[in-house]
């Protein structure tokens, strides 16, 4: 039985953006299994799949501080850390044995709009970038083929859309040219 860290009340199954999890009926905080706030954060909006929420992939991008809450899965004396994700203000807690995340009510809001803030403020040359890096996990990422490829192609789809919104003109030159 996984109890909440805060509430302490029973967790009841929930389905969050297709993906089967935990929450809290009282404080309505959510338990996410290990990878299942990433495929979350992926099917709320194709665009994020590219970006990377991982805690225990890229622990450089993420200020961690202990906290005495018990992790839901593995239960006292396990205690989860705090985790913040880079500028986002948003503070999850994570159990460094099961790689489970504990979100409080709000917080994958938070989450999955300062990451499409992210995607809105990048330019033509980050998403080059990136797609030069997506290419390159196409053969050596950590990922499936076909995820990696998934990435690229989103990578390359936003970088389609911010050159013509950068360049407005172009996209009516190229809307006006007659398919053959």
């Amino acid at each position: 039985m996984k109890t909440c860290p805060r509430c302490k009340q029973e967790l009841q199954e929930a389905e969050v953006a297709s993906v089967k999890v935990e929450e809290c009926p009282t404080c309505k905080g959510l338990w996410f299994e290990d990878q299942e706030l990433r495929l979350t954060k992926d099917r709320t909006d194709a665009d994020l799949a590219w970006l990377d929420f991982d805690i225990w992939k890229h622990p450089e991008s993420f200020q961690r501080s202990s906290r005495t809450v018990p992790c839901p899965s593995c239960g006292p004396p396990r205690s989860m850390v705090a985790v913040q994700y880079g500028a986002t203000g948003v503070t999850i807690d994570c159990c460094e044995s099961c790689h489970g995340m504990w979100l409080d009510r709000g917080e994958l809001d938070r989450i999955v709009a300062a990451l499409t803030e992210e995607l809105r403020s990048k330019d033509v040359g980050d998403y080059l970038r990136a797609s030069v890096e997506e290419a390159r996990e196409l053969f050596s990422g950590s990922e499936p083929l076909v995820s990696e490829w998934r990435d690229l192609r989103s990578v390359l789809h936003l970088l389609q859309l911010r050159f013509f919104v950068d360049n407005p003109s172009l996209l009516s030159f190229v809307r006006s040219i007659p398919l053959a």
